[in-house]
C-alpha cells in the first residue's frame, strides 16, 4: 500500500513539473512568464547614435507595465533577420526595427507580420513590403533641404566648387536626404552659383530639379560614403587629388552626416589649396559639436532622438494598450503607403549650439572645450 501511494505521489509530481515546464516554454503573452513585449533591433553598436538610442529606449519604457529587449545587427542583414527571429521566439507583440538594408529587412518583418506582430519602422524605412504598420521618422526631405539651404546661405559668388556626398544606396533615407538637398541646390547649380566638382552624373542632370529614383541612384552611386567615415575620407582624398585648381579655393561640401563630415573636413582642411570650406552634417554627434566649436565643421542638423524614441515607444505602448497610434503623414515604400509620425529637425551651428544643445539639456557644457 505504501509503495502504491508513493507511486501516485511521484506521478503527480512529474505531471506538475511537466505543466510548469510547458508554461515556461510557451511564454508568449502579456508581461508575465518571461516573455518580451517590445522587441527592438538597431543597426550597430559601433556608432554613438545607436548606443544612445539603446539607453533612451530603456528609459522610455520604464514606469510602464511592459518590457523590452534590444538587439544589434552589427551591419549585417543576416544578423538582423536572426535577431528578429530571436525576438519572435520570445513572444513580442511589437517590433521596432531600424533596418540595415531597407529591402533586405522585408523578409524579417514579413515573418513578424505572419506572427501577428505590429511592425514599426524606426528612423529608416523598410521598403518593398506591405508588412510595415508604422514609420517613426524625422522629416528626411527637410534634413537634406536644411543642409543645402545652409550651403546656399553661405555661398560665395559665382562658380563656387560644390562637392556632393551621400549616404548608403541601401538606405532609403539617403535618397530622401539627397532629394531634399538637390531640390534646393539645383537652381543654384543651374544659375552658376555652384559648379559640381566631383560627380559627372550630377553635372549631366544639373538642369533637372525633380530627379527620378534611377537618376538619384546614378549620382549616389558616384558619391556614396556608405555611411562609413573611412570610405568618406578615401573618396574625399581621391576627389581632391583629381580636382583642378579652379575646383579648390572656397568650396561648399554636402556631407550626409556627422561621422562622414568630420573625416571629409579633415581632408579638405589639410589641402593648402582649399582656402575655406563650408560643410554640412546631421545627428549632432558630440565629436561634431566640438568640431563646430573649433570651426572645423560648419553645421549639423539636430534630430532630437529623445523625441523620436519617445514617439516610437509611445506608439508601441498604444498598440499594446489596444489603441490606434496618432500619425501625421505617410511614406510610400514601393509596396504600400506606410502611416508615419514625423519629428521636426533643427539646424545647429556655432551661433546657436549652446541654446539648442546645452541649454536644452541634450549635452552638458563640461563635455566640450572652448564653448
Amino acid at each position: 500500500m505504501k509503495k502504491h501511494v508513493k507511486g501516485i505521489l511521484l506521478l503527480a509530481a512529474v505531471m506538475m513539473f511537466s505543466i510548469v515546464a510547458s508554461a515556461c516554454g510557451n511564454s508568449n503573452g502579456g508581461g508575465g512568464g518571461g516573455s518580451v513585449n517590445v522587441g527592438i533591433v538597431l543597426p550597430t553598436k559601433d556608432e554613438p547614435r545607436w548606443v544612445q538610442d539603446e539607453q533612451r529606449f530603456k528609459d522610455a519604457l520604464s514606469g510602464t507595465k511592459y518590457n523590452t529587449e534590444i538587439l544589434f545587427s552589427q551591419g549585417s542583414s543576416a544578423k538582423e533577420k536572426e535577431n528578429v527571429e530571436t525576438l519572435l521566439n520570445k513572444g513580442i507583440k511589437v517590433l521596432i526595427i531600424c533596418p540595415q538594408d531597407g529591402d533586405a529587412a522585408a523578409a524579417a518583418v514579413e515573418a513578424a507580420k505572419k506572427d501577428g506582430v505590429t511592425v514599426i519602422s524606426y528612423d529608416r524605412l523598410i521598403t518593398n513590403t506591405d508588412a510595415v504598420d508604422y514609420y517613426v521618422t524625422f522629416d528626411s526631405l527637410a534634413v537634406g533641404a536644411a543642409q543645402a539651404q545652409y550651403l546656399v546661405d553661405h555661398s560665395k559668388g559665382n562658380g563656387q566648387p560644390l562637392y556632393l556626398y551621400a549616404g548608403a544606396a541601401t538606405d532609403n533615407n539617403a535618397f530622401l536626404f539627397f532629394q531634399g538637398a538637390w531640390q534646393v541646390l539645383q537652381p543654384k547649380i543651374a544659375d552658376g552659383t555652384f559648379k559640381i566638382a566631383n560627380s559627372s552624373e550630377a553635372e549631366k542632370l544639373k538642369d533637372t530639379k525633380d530627379l527620378s529614383r534611377d537618376q538619384m541612384s546614378s549620382i549616389i552611386g558616384q558619391v556614396t560614403t556608405n555611411w562609413d567615415p573611412n570610405e568618406a575620407k578615401n573618396k574625399a582624398q581621391t576627389h581632391l587629388t583629381a580636382a583642378a585648381a579652379d575646383m579648390k579655393g572656397d568650396v561648399a561640401i554636402l556631407a550626409p552626416n556627422d561621422g562622414t563630415a568630420r573625416n571629409i573636413a579633415d581632408v579638405f582642411g589639410s589641402d593648402s589649396a582649399v582656402t575655406s570650406y563650408v560643410i554640412t552634417g546631421q545627428d549632432a554627434e558630440k565629436a561634431s559639436i566640438q568640431y563646430i566649436i573649433d570651426n572645423k565643421q560648419s553645421m549639423t542638423v539636430f534630430k532630437d532622438v529623445r523625441t523620436l524614441v519617445k514617439d516610437a515607444m509611445g506608439m508601441a505602448v498604444e498598440v499594446l494598450d489596444g489603441k490606434s497610434p496618432e500619425t501625421t503623414g505617410s511614406y510610400n515604400n514601393g509596396s504600400t503607403d506606410v502611416k508615419a509620425k514625423q519629428t521636426d529637425v533643427i539646424v545647429v551651428d556655432k551661433d546657436n549650439v549652446k541654446k539648442e544643445l546645452i541649454d536644452s539639456g541634450y549635452y552638458k557644457a563640461d563635455e566640450f572645450t572652448g564653448l
